[in-house]
């Protein structure tokens, strides 16, 4: 996209590389391998994405928050060609995973960013259909539990990004963490939570789902719906 920048960024004291890669390939100009530690952002340092230049179309936007090596996000893709699809990843080597897997694919793109700071700064405001947030890293020990991106003011962000109605998907292996996530859910003026039997919409799995159910890990989900304010 030409009208991106290479600079650094640093935002709330963290620093982030992000790559907003097309489906035709990596938009880094050809000077420029893939791996080299620099940061591509919006010029005007945080400007808000132009989604329809980025896909090309007017659609329903879904984003998969840590979308791994993409398996999940181009096989739903697939399912869902009337919709766009925006993958986040913040490790490098799997968003070049995702490129060489939605290379044939029209309406997936991936941000190699931070989730949050993607949510926050770069995705406009009602503009999401449905987030997905599944397997989150858990931080298991107590001293780094800090640093779980499940927070109040992640779901602020959320909210905002979310177009009326729309929906948080959450999946994950730590029970500690479920219990967790719905407490902040439940006192979130902002969203209600969706009862499983309105909730059983079949999902492609992903490789953290398909390695748990082999080793009979129970798996505990939770879908948020964004409440509309009463005019």
């Amino acid at each position: 996209m030409d009208s991106y920048s290479l600079f650094h960024v640093a935002l709330d004291g963290m620093l982030f590389n992000m790559f907003p890669v097309h489906s035709g390939g990596c938009s880094i100009n050809a000077d420029t391998t893939f791996f080299n530690v620099l940061e591509l952002v919006p010029e005007l340092n945080v400007a808000r994405l132009d989604l329809v230049e980025l896909f090309g179309r007017h659609a329903p936007l879904q984003v998969d928050l840590g979308c791994g090596d993409g398996s999940f996000l181009c096989e739903l893709a697939g399912q869902f060609p009337e919709k766009n699809f925006l993958g986040i990843e913040r490790l490098t080597k799997r968003v070049e995973k995702v490129r060489r897997k939605m290379l044939k694919i029209e309406n997936v793109r991936v941000l190699g960013t931070d989730a949050l700071f993607a949510v926050r700064y770069l995705l406009p405001e009602n503009s999401v259909g449905t987030f997905y947030l599944f397997f989150p890293d858990p931080w298991p020990k107590r001293r780094h539990r800090q640093r779980r991106i499940f927070t109040c003011e992640f779901l602020d962000s959320i909210a905002a990004a979310l177009d009326q109605n729309g929906a948080l998907r959450i999946a994950t292996d730590q029970l500690d963490y479920f219990h967790q996530m719905e407490q902040l859910s439940r006192g979130h003026s902002q969203f209600e939570i969706v009862p499983s039997s309105r909730n059983d919409c079949v999902l492609p799995r992903t490789k953290f789902e398909s390695r748990f159910r082999q080793q009979g890990v129970p798996i505990y989900r939770l879908t948020l719906r964004k409440i509309s304010p009463v005019k």
